[in-house]
């Protein structure tokens, strides 16, 4: 079985975020998983494939289990509970592709996500999971892991370094880290964490259109 991760940018997802009355919770909505077209790497998941796999991790939801996500994903399966920004609460097929909804959670990545949005930064997802691919490039045996945050590329052709080793990799980045740990219940932080935002959205070009 191999890894198989798939980004979808915000407008190939057609995500949808919205908040919470109290403004406190934002979720996104949208495509999590395409079928049936060739993907950019050259892979095609068969709407069977996704339909099984849809089915399975919305069981598994519905039995209570947690199905955490990532802001950016890892080479491997594993979730990376230091990078956890967000929880799928539910997944469903609509046509040929596999939809889903996630729930920004307040942690540190969760914190940095929901300002991204906030600011305009338009971010996409990537399923995770695993499976075996054809010589033609068919996926069968497909199984999700979890669905991650990606942020979106400025150019068609140009994907940016992953945001998190973008945040994890310099000075503007650790003090990002730390007043996201900071902002949960506390208006002062959390305007402090726009302002690095905008700052660092500006230093890693992360464009809003």
């Amino acid at each position: 079985m191999l890894t198989l991760k798939e980004n979808l940018t915000y407008a190939q997802a057609k995500i949808i975020t919205e908040s919470s009355q109290d403004g406190k919770s934002m979720y996104m909505e949208g495509i999590f998983v395409q079928g049936d077209k060739r993907n950019q790497n050259s892979r095609v998941y068969p709407v069977t494939e996704i339909s099984k796999a849809v089915k399975a991790i919305q069981e598994k939801i519905e039995t209570g289990y947690s199905v955490l996500g990532e802001a950016d994903h890892p080479d491997d399966l594993q979730v990376n509970l230091d990078r956890v920004s967000h929880m799928i609460e539910k997944m469903w097929m609509d046509g040929q592709d596999g939809y889903g909804r996630l729930k920004l959670l307040p942690t540190p990545m969760g914190n940095i996500c929901k300002t991204l949005l906030e600011n305009g930064v338009k971010l996409g997802v990537s399923s995770r999971g695993s499976g075996n691919v054809t010589e033609s490039g068919s996926v069968s045996e497909f199984e999700i892991q979890t669905v991650d945050i990606v942020a979106n590329p400025s150019a068609p052709d140009a994907y940016p370094d992953p945001l998190y080793e973008q945040i994890m990799n310099g000075h503007r980045g650790n003090i990002l880290l730390d007043v996201a740990k900071a902002v949960n219940n506390d208006s002062v932080a959390e305007k402090y964490l726009q302002k690095e935002v905008l700052q660092f959205i500006e230093k890693l070009d992360i464009r809003r259109s």
